[in-house]
């Protein structure tokens, strides 16, 4: 049996914010702000509500400052019932310094920082090289210095990209260390566009642990597209990764990765740990509840297994 410290997994939900910016169905502010309560009620402890990003080019974020303003109201409102409950359970994206200052005036402490593995995703994705990413993320950094936020890190593409094919581990790997050493609290590796199977996730974390970074502050972040996130989470925990990023119902996409599907569904991978005998923290069918709320309101069903077929007699 393994120590009760290893048999706990960490969800991250993406929903809000990676689930939605893709759908044709524009939701109320007040719709995202119901969604974002309901997932915390569900068991979610960390949950990206938002993103600082141009309307331009993500409408679905366009009042991402008012759904993390009456978030965090109901958050400082609630904290008092619930010793779980904190402004620092919600998160939100931001692209660059701007983006960051722009969170912080909503009054988020965590913000998230996205960048790419590869230069041609890099490009596609944010219209900069890798080092302007980076040059980016120091000014994201001096922007919250002593301000008590908290950034995390995403990596993108980090297996395979649409534009330059296979992505070298090794690349990946000083993209972790660079994020981390500049003061993330933690970097999301992301398979962005499905095509990753466990032997390609078991020879990155074998790089990363040979590399001496610290797997404690390495999340996962997989997509569903070839069918293989389930077993490569599965993976990834049996590496040592005890943080995954998720999303309810298998919302989610990217604009920039033709055909790639959602993120694994927050529903199957909560289903996975939990016969597992891994505690995920997560109320299952209130999950599902919650799945078939926001199904509605987007108007059209979610592909996560759990979500469709239910769960079986007896669970």
């Amino acid at each position: 049996m393994a120590p009760a410290s290893r048999k706990k997994v960490h969800i991250i939900e993406m929903g809000p914010r990676d689930g939605l910016q893709n759908e044709a169905a524009y939701l109320r502010t007040e719709e995202k702000v119901e969604f974002v309560k309901r997932l915390y009620q569900s068991g979610l402890r960390q949950i990206e509500i938002a993103a600082f990003v141009s309307p331009k080019w993500v409408p679905q974020m366009a009042d991402s400052r008012q759904v993390a303003t009456k978030v965090l109201r109901w958050a400082r409102a609630k904290a008092k019932d619930s010793s779980n409950l904190s402004i620092k359970n919600f998160s939100a994206l931001v692209p660059n310094a701007i983006g960051a200052q722009a969170a912080i005036d909503a009054g988020l402490k965590r913000v998230a920082f996205f960048m790419s593995a590869s230069e041609g995703f890099s490009q596609a994705n944010t219209n900069c090289s890798v080092t302007e990413s980076l040059e980016r993320f120091s000014k994201i950094i001096e922007t919250v210095r002593g301000r008590g936020v908290q950034v995390r890190g995403y990596l993108s593409v980090c297996f395979f990209c649409p534009f330059d094919g296979a992505v070298d581990p090794k690349k990946v790997v000083r993209l972790s260390q660079t994020l981390l050493k500049k003061g993330c609290y933690e970097v999301s590796i992301g398979d962005t566009i499905g095509a990753a199977t466990p032997g390609h996730v078991e020879r990155l974390i074998k790089i990363l642990k040979t590399s001496q970074v610290d797997i404690n502050k390495i999340a996962m972040h997989f997509h569903d597209t070839r069918g293989t996130a389930l077993a490569n989470a599965l993976k990834a925990y049996e590496m040592g990764v005890r943080t995954f990023d998720a999303s309810v119902g298998g919302l989610g996409g990217c604009p920039y990765a033709p055909g790639a599907a959602g993120n694994v569904g927050t529903e199957d991978l909560v289903y996975m740990f939990e016969g597992m005998g891994i505690n995920t923290g997560i109320d299952l069918p209130q999950l599902r509840r919650t799945k078939d709320w926001i199904s509605k309101k987007v108007g059209r069903e979610l592909p996560s297994r759990v979500s469709r077929v239910g769960l079986p007699r007896g669970w």
